[in-house]
């Protein structure tokens, strides 16, 4: 039997959350009523998923997918974010893939760890998840007298249809994952 709990993949002895369930659900709607998504999210699943508190009253959905298949998800981010934010109203939808820090390796030890497992690696890395379909062009680092630091990114002006509406969204979804503040902006360009 082929249903909601084949969209969802946990760790060995986890159950799924509710809230977990009704995004594995949602997306086996979508598999089985939109055509065009169909053969796209035939093979496709999801790790976790979390609701998060942005700015004011509005909520973002977080979804976790595993980290090989996030140029499967890529593809088709649009049409499904899309549609999933059709389907969870009034709710921001963010498609992030899931990333392990690894700590630095104790002193003395051979053992190097990738360069992709570093903390601000992992950071960034997740920070293009977060404004895709965007691309991120610029990124500027102010530090304040008091010692904070606010960092600017300059998303690409091409998909600011696509993605101005969000931009609350994608700073309260960072800064609750990361707690970094992050201001987004799109480059004023001379005509």
């Amino acid at each position: 039997m082929y249903t909601a709990k084949k969209k969802i993949s946990k760790d060995k002895g986890v159950e799924p959350t509710e809230f977990e369930e009704t995004v594995a659900q949602a997306f086996f709607d979508l598999e089985n009523t939109n055509q065009d998504l169909k053969s796209d999210l035939k093979d496709l699943f999801i790790n976790s998923a979390v609701q998060i508190d942005v700015a004011g009253n509005r909520k973002a959905v977080v979804i976790y997918v595993a980290y090989r298949l996030r140029k499967a998800f890529r593809k088709i981010h649009l049409r499904l974010v899309r549609e999933l934010e059709k389907k969870f109203s009034g709710k921001d939808v963010v498609l992030l893939a899931t990333r392990r820090i690894v700590r630095p390796p104790k002193k003395g030890s051979a053992v190097q760890r990738p360069r992709t497992r570093t903390l601000t690696a992992v950071h960034d890395a997740m920070l293009e998840d977060i404004v895709q379909p965007a691309e991120i062009v610029g990124k500027r680092v102010r530090y304040r007298i008091d010692g904070s630091k606010i960092i600017k990114i300059f998303l690409d002006p091409k998909e600011k249809n696509n993605t101005e509406y969000k931009l609350e969204t994608f700073a309260g979804v960072y800064r609750k994952l990361t707690g970094k503040d992050v201001v987004f902006e799109y480059p004023i360009t001379d005509a």
